[in-house]
């Protein structure tokens, strides 16, 4: 029994050094792990459209706030609040009854005096003809043509005062200046209104067309007249609403600011927009997309095949020589759509990697494969093996 226990240990210690150089062979003889797959875009040259998007408020083409020119008593409103106008509609109606009276006065004035002028004429031309035959003295003629004079002019004043008073009287109803959509009423019947109040009775707005002021900092307004150099643009712009959509109708491009804000270092655009069905409203904030030409040749990449360093550089990976990742550093100008315009760092024939930036890795092998290939034929995907069921 006592010789047993050592050739016990001696067999447990060969058994392990046999698996131990088991293992080790089997580490030796295991394939290297196969370079992770890629996918990857070709850089080529394109189109790319110098759009400009910025964002807008819509305002009314004309506004026309309502206030009285003369003081009184409203007496009725003659619209229908909401409802479209047109120029020279009647909106409110002021007691007109001292106007009147004041009117009626005016045209007795100038009947008056048309009369004592029409005395004072027949007067100088007796005088006239009794100075030619001596009976009366150079004074008196002289005398009796200042009057008539007089008597004339009295009667031009006499007609202005009847034209004001028939003024002040037009004045008592108030009439549209232009058409549109006529606002809210803040007065109703049987309120008083004085000549040129600060409050407004309502608002008439001109809804086709429609404007678009765009605020558009000096710098990008620079970046514009730059990219527009030697390339033919367009002054119609694209209006894009609050939910996304696209207004069906185009705006055109009509003035721009001559002076730079101040304040805020920007310039104002303003648009045109036709409005036919009223669908547009002012106030309604939009983004207006404004074609200003083409820039032929030019590389253009998806976004999400580049990334920002933490210092803010943009970069990207490529496949180079020998299927290696390269990292490049990407100057870009600006985007368009899902795009980058990329000005340096890659050129047309390069690899770029779009998929699986998570296992590339700078100077490392990879297996390019074109982007958006099934995930049977990148090796992804692939259902996993059911786990056997737990043995009882």
């Amino acid at each position: 029994m006592t010789f047993k226990l050592p050739v016990l240990l001696a067999a447990l210690s060969a058994a392990l050094l046999i698996a131990g150089c088991q293992k080790s062979s089997d580490a030796t003889n295991k394939p290297a792990p196969k370079p992770p797959e890629v996918g990857v875009v070709t850089v080529t040259a394109q189109d790319a459209p110098l759009e400009l998007a910025l964002p807008g408020r819509l305002s009314a083409g004309q506004v026309a706030e309502i206030r009285p020119q003369v003081s009184g008593i409203v007496q009725r409103r003659l619209f229908t609040e909401g409802s479209m106008v047109r120029a020279g509609q009647p909106l409110y109606q002021i007691d007109a009854a001292s106007f009147e009276a004041e009117r009626a006065r005016a045209a007795a004035a100038l009947q008056k005096a048309e009369a004592q002028a029409a005395n004072a004429k027949a007067r100088a031309a007796r005088d006239a003809e009794l100075l030619q035959s001596g009976i009366v003295t150079r004074q008196a003629g002289d005398d009796s043509a200042a009057a008539l004079r007089q008597a004339e002019a009295e009667v031009a004043v006499a007609r202005a005062a009847l034209e004001a008073a028939r003024i002040q009287l037009a004045r008592t109803r108030i009439e549209a200046p232009i058409s549109g959509r006529v606002d809210l009423s803040t007065v109703t019947p049987g309120a008083l209104v004085t000549a040129n109040q600060t409050q407004a009775l309502t608002t008439v707005q001109q809804l086709d067309p429609m404007q678009v002021d765009i605020v558009q900092s000096s710098a990008e307004l620079l970046a514009l007249r730059r990219q527009l150099e030697g390339r033919s643009g367009s002054n119609q712009l694209q209006i894009v609403l609050e939910d996304g959509t696209v207004y069906p109708l185009p705006g055109q491009l009509q003035v721009s600011g001559v002076a730079v804000d101040r304040g805020t270092g920007a310039v104002t655009l303003r648009a045109s927009v036709p409005n036919p069905k009223g669908q547009l409203l002012p106030g309604m904030v939009v983004t207006a997309k404004l074609l200003a030409g083409i820039d032929a040749g030019a590389i253009l990449v998806p976004q999400q095949g580049v990334s920002r360093s933490p210092t803010g550089e943009a970069t990207a990976l490529v496949v180079g020589a020998d299927n290696k990742a390269e990292r490049r550093r990407l100057k870009l100008e600006r985007a368009v759509g899902n795009q980058w315009l990329v000005t340096a760092g890659l050129k047309v024939g390069d690899k770029l990697i779009v998929e699986g930036l998570q296992r590339a890795r700078p100077n490392q092998p990879v297996t390019p494969v074109p982007a958006g290939s099934a995930p049977k034929k990148r090796g992804e995907g692939k259902p996993a093996a059911a786990a056997s069921a737990p043995k009882a």
